[in-house]
């Protein structure tokens, strides 16, 4: 009698764990679990956050990701860990949204271009010359602007936190470009979307969709002869090395949207969200001084290292590049939408002659 009632001990734990396990799997399956470190036993221990972003870590987006990690990291006295994967060691550019959403890693941090094919009204920022200062885009940005864009993403499973700046884009090329004709004939490298491919074709350029880490060698054996950038990107990937001429024109704005995977945030006790919410914003805060600083300190060491020929256009030329290159904003209000692009078109107006 008691070998019996061992051996059904023995037969009710094995089912206890075996539905166990099961749970836990299917939980996982649907992104609900929380990553741990090896000596995690339980929601009161340490919660890791794995965070993959595909540049260098002497960038702007590099340096805020490994700022914002220390925060949080004191912010919550050592209960969150964020582990960076920069310059594309976990996910490329093409792979890390759907990692994201399959909670293969929780947080990333995307170029605003990325993000247009989960919602075009993100197209708005891709329009060149769209916010023509910092406080004209600091103002669209921490605004109604920002929020609408942000919130725009919720429905495909992703958390907007923040929008972290790099700067303004220039161009860089192996002939000069002065004026937008001067495009004419030339292939660019871009990242996806129909706005960019629109504001070069416009002028007789062709484009070719790269990811950011195949762009210096696409350079170098001239599959491109031009790409847009900002000053940090075309430093930290040596982008200056492989071409003749780059332009300063500030025509458009590259930045990034932190994200992250939603089931994942909205499964986070109430206290830890605040505590990284805290850390995104002080970081934040810290980025729009930083990404300027580190921009024209590395124009500086492009102008000492290489022999690149640097144009800078004059105020004045700017302002013509701006009335040739907005031609392009009727073709993607519908996109967008009407509502946001007023909202855009009021602010800008406001800084235009800043």
């Amino acid at each position: 009698m008691r070998d019996l009632w061992g051996y059904f001990l023995l037969i009710v734990m094995g089912l206890l764990i075996a539905v166990y396990i099961s749970f836990q799997s299917f939980f996982a399956s649907l992104g609900f679990n929380l990553p741990s470190d090896e000596e995690q036993v339980g929601m009161e221990d340490q919660i890791v956050i794995k965070f993959s972003h595909v540049v260098a870590e002497n960038t702007p987006k590099g340096l805020a990701a490994n700022r914002f990690a220390n925060l949080v990291d004191e912010y919550t006295n050592h209960r969150v860990k964020i582990e960076v994967y920069p310059n594309q060691s976990l996910y490329s550019d093409h792979e890390e949204i759907d990692a994201l959403q399959k909670n293969k890693v929780q947080m990333i941090a995307p170029t605003t271009s990325k993000v247009t094919n989960l919602s075009k009204k993100w197209l708005l920022l891709d329009l060149p010359y769209v916010f023509p200062t910092d406080a004209a885009l600091q103002e669209a940005l921490n605004g109604e602007v920002g929020e609408e864009l942000l919130t725009s993403l919720n429905v495909t499973g992703i958390e907007g936190l923040a929008f972290w700046s790099n700067n303004y884009k220039q161009m860089t090329s192996n002939k000069p470009i002065r004026h937008p004709r001067d495009l004419s004939g030339k292939n660019f490298r871009i990242m996806p979307s129909v706005v960019l491919q629109s504001q070069f074709q416009h002028f007789g350029a062709t484009t070719s969709e790269l990811e950011f880490n195949d762009t210096f060698k696409s350079l170098e054996i001239n599959k491109t002869d031009s790409q847009e950038n900002t000053i940090s990107n075309i430093y930290s990937k040596k982008l200056y090395e492989v071409q003749n001429y780059l332009t300063i024109s500030d025509h458009g704005y590259l930045g990034y949207v932190v994200l992250m995977n939603k089931p994942f945030w909205d499964k986070l006790p109430p206290d830890i969200r605040k505590q990284i919410q805290r850390a995104m914003d002080d970081t934040l805060k810290w980025l729009w001084i930083k990404s300027n600083e580190l921009n024209q300190e590395q124009l500086r060491e492009i102008k000492q290292k290489s022999n690149i020929d640097i144009y800078q256009l004059s105020d004045e030329e700017k302002k013509k590049w701006m009335n040739e290159m907005t031609v392009i904003y009727p073709e993607f209000e519908s996109m967008i939408g009407p509502d946001l692009m007023r909202k855009m078109e009021v602010i800008r107006e406001k800084y235009i002659d800043e």
